[in-house]
């Protein structure tokens, strides 16, 4: 690769005169990585542009400034350089207009993702039972979790990005422990971690359902990972052996995580029922899938993280038609441990503690 590495010329000054001439400052702040040209022995020639133009100092001290702040924070460890490149190319390509609405938009998804995060804490903190609940698909996704974090930290993601995934892995993990019986072996030199199925879970339809359902995506899911590894092994370039399969399970992750998502749809279709449907978390997950779709369209991402934002799409759609399809069993809890009879004893009791309060007053 080939880039000139100097930035600036000498001052040059006539000893007799005192006249000196003025300062040639090579400006490369909007030359972008993806520009660059790769050089090898089959290359004889480029082509070389040049463009000469006076600048303003307050232009010049601006492109310094920035230039140092996007060093400093790569020095830190909070910016990779494509990122920088990532930023300049949306002043650059970007109409100023798109650019606002992007940024409004980024900060609800923003606020939307963190109360659906807060939900779903709540939920798996207060569930009870995990009849009506897929057991296996809290373990699909803390594995799908997992990888993806392996696969950021073999690629030098910036420590931010890093500590939110980590942070994301270990929240799926608590909730294994809320889905399931988490117990510690010691019998054997190496303390191992057993689980166990509720008895919520396992006494139920549940349980019958949710293994049909994991039985035949895992056949699936194995068919797609072995295909994807083999056609990643021919076409692409990997740094090792290690990040070849961790490239690999991530594709899979990427492209078919809706699989993961299955067998709760299953269980709905072989109980013939929904729960009653938390609008509120339901809420945030939709206004969240059309950002994302809004995204996909506009910022530049790689193909396969685009197609996974459109299976969140299906996912919710499938989900709206077994509500419109299915009568509401308020008795049974939903994906998030929410109950119909739960939501209106709580109410019921609200409004006999108002009216008894009024009595009293």
């Amino acid at each position: 690769m080939l880039v000139l590495n100097f930035r600036f010329a000498d001052l040059l000054v006539e000893p007799t005169t005192g006249n000196y001439y003025p300062t040639i400052y090579f400006n490369e702040f909007w030359l972008l990585r993806d520009k660059f040209i790769p050089v090898n022995e089959t290359v004889s020639e480029l082509p070389l542009n040049l463009e000469i133009s006076p600048i303003s100092m307050m232009k010049w001290q601006l492109f310094q400034q920035v230039d140092q702040s996007f060093q400093m924070q790569r020095s830190y460890g909070s910016m990779l350089d494509g990122e920088s490149d990532e930023l300049k190319k949306v002043f650059l390509e970007g109409n100023p207009y798109l650019l606002g609405i992007t940024m409004f938009v980024s900060m609800l998804h923003s606020v939307f993702d963190f109360l659906a995060f807060k939900n779903d804490i709540q939920f798996w903190n207060k569930n009870k039972s995990m009849e009506g609940l897929s057991a296996k698909s809290v373990v699909l996704n803390f594995i799908c979790q997992f990888v993806i974090f392996l696969y950021l930290l073999d690629n030098d993601t910036s420590w931010m990005i890093l500590a939110s995934s980590g942070v994301g892995v270990c929240i799926e993990f608590w909730k294994i422990g809320k889905a399931m019986r988490i117990e510690v072996d010691r019998s054997g030199m190496i303390p191992r971690l057993r689980f166990h199925d509720r008895e919520s879970y396992a006494s139920n339809k549940t349980k019958e359902y949710d293994d049909i359902a994991i039985k035949f995506l895992s056949y699936v899911l194995l068919l797609l990972v072995i295909g994807l590894s083999i056609y990643s092994l021919a076409y692409e370039r990997h740094k090792s052996w290690y990040s070849w399969i961790l490239s690999s399970l991530t594709s899979c992750v990427y492209m078919f995580g809706f699989i993961m998502m299955c067998p709760q749809l299953f269980i709905n279709y072989k109980l013939k029922s929904v729960a009653h449907l938390p609008w509120r978390q339901m809420t945030y997950k939709f206004l969240n899938t059309i950002i994302d779709d809004l995204f996909a369209f506009v910022i530049k991402m790689p193909i396969l993280h685009r197609l996974s934002v459109f299976r969140d799409d299906v996912i919710f759609l499938i989900y709206l038609y077994q509500r419109w399809v299915y009568p509401v069993d308020k008795t049974r809890v939903n994906e998030f441990g929410f109950g119909g009879e739960d939501e209106t004893a709580e109410k019921k009791l609200i409004t006999e503690k108002e009216e008894e309060d009024k009595k009293t007053n």
